[in-house]
């Protein structure tokens, strides 16, 4: 191995260690808690090498939350793989989705709630985020209906599950009603069935 080939393995490795350190303290004391200065204590680098690494926080949001992105994809499609019927894939992404949501409350808000600098829908907006709407796309364009765009259809559903992971999570909804919201929501705005035509 040659000595850039090296120090490109370990500058990787930083990173990964920066972004992993910055995802444990958001999980275990929020975002506010995570600043340049106790990621340099944490890792044991220097404020200036993590800023070799990332410019901010903000970029340090936007790596957690591609990241992320690519583990909710993952997990959504191994949910969806193991269901039978159409039906049942689409209450196993709703649940899947709710469950990645309830697990990583930091890295959500990452994605979905505070800035990381990421473009979303957008030409420039980066393949792991691409990635986790095509995991979506994937069940719930199948199910969208006659004359219903995939797309738009698939952002429709998002939207409704984003709404719920939040509002759950924020006390607004009591927690113990969440599989009859997703009944709810798969039976009315995923009208399909699993019985045999």
């Amino acid at each position: 191995m040659s000595v850039q080939e090296r120090k490109q393995r370990e500058r990787a490795e930083r990173e990964r260690l920066i972004v992993a350190t910055a995802r444990e303290l958001a999980e275990q004391q929020g975002w506010d808690a995570v600043t340049t200065r106790r990621l340099a204590e944490r890792i044991e680098y220097s404020q200036p090498v993590l800023y070799s690494h990332f410019r901010g926080k903000r970029e340090i949001i936007g790596a957690v939350a591609l990241e992320g992105a690519a583990e909710l994809a993952a997990a959504v499609r191994a949910a969806t793989s193991a269901a039978k019927g159409p039906r049942a894939r689409v209450a196993a992404l709703a649940h899947a989705y709710l469950a990645f949501a309830e697990r990583n409350p930091a890295v959500y808000d990452a994605l979905f709630q505070l800035d990381g600098g990421l473009a979303y829908a957008q030409e420039d907006t980066p393949e792991p985020l691409k990635d986790a709407f095509a995991a979506l796309l994937e069940t719930l364009g199948g199910v969208a209906g006659d004359g219903v765009d995939p797309g738009l259809y698939t952002e429709t559903f998002w939207a409704a599950l984003h709404g719920l992971a939040t509002l759950t999570r924020e006390g607004r909804l009591p927690p113990g009603d969440t599989e009859q919201r997703v009944e709810l929501l798969v039976d009315r705005l995923a009208i399909v069935s699993d019985a045999p035509p």
